[in-house]
């Protein structure tokens, strides 16, 4: 079943947990009533450390007309097909192509519920130390791809070589 907004009963898009207090407050709104609340945060007050709320109510002022938020929301990603509007809504992505396709919007709130753009966190135990060594391998050898499709030849050489010898080393090991 869907949460409702608490101010007007429509399907609850935005759910923010604001850490103020002594204990956690969450509160479940509807996109228009989540602008409204936002926006009050804009008053000064305190300087205090950013809340999610705050980012969202930053993200959604930095030159985002209603003309500028609808275009945003059309975006689709050319792999899986989402639209930006959906992972509004449902908050989740698509696929990994996303996370490129829609960047820019979706960078400060990682950065700023992570701290890092960059996984920093625990491997399974499964995994082999050598899954670094296969990830560089696959993005030199997306980039020489891409250097090739943009008939930039000198620098599809170089990669070429810096695989080859990496495939060495990896093999040397």
């Amino acid at each position: 079943m869907a949460l409702r907004c608490q101010k007007c009963e429509k399907p609850a898009t935005f759910h923010i947990t604001e850490l103020t207090g002594d204990k956690p407050e969450e509160l479940h709104l509807c996109e228009e009533c989540a602008r409204i609340y936002l926006s009050k945060d804009d008053q000064p007050q305190e300087p205090t450390s950013p809340t999610l709320a705050g980012v969202l109510a930053q993200q959604l002022k930095i030159g985002q007309t209603a003309k500028d938020l609808q275009r945003l929301d059309q975006q689709a990603c050319p792999a899986c097909g989402i639209t930006f509007y959906e992972f509004r809504q449902q908050g989740r992505l698509g696929c990994p192509h996303d996370y490129i396709c829609f960047a820019n919007e979706l960078e400060p709130l990682i950065v700023n519920i992570h701290g890092e753009m960059k996984h920093v966190g625990k491997r399974p135990k499964r995994v082999h130390s050598s899954t670094d060594a296969r990830t560089e391998l696959i993005r030199m050898r997306r980039d020489m791809q891409d250097a090739v499709e943009q008939e930039d030849y000198e620098r599809a050489s170089e990669l070429r070589d810096q695989i080859r010898k990496f495939e060495q080393q990896q093999g040397d090991q």
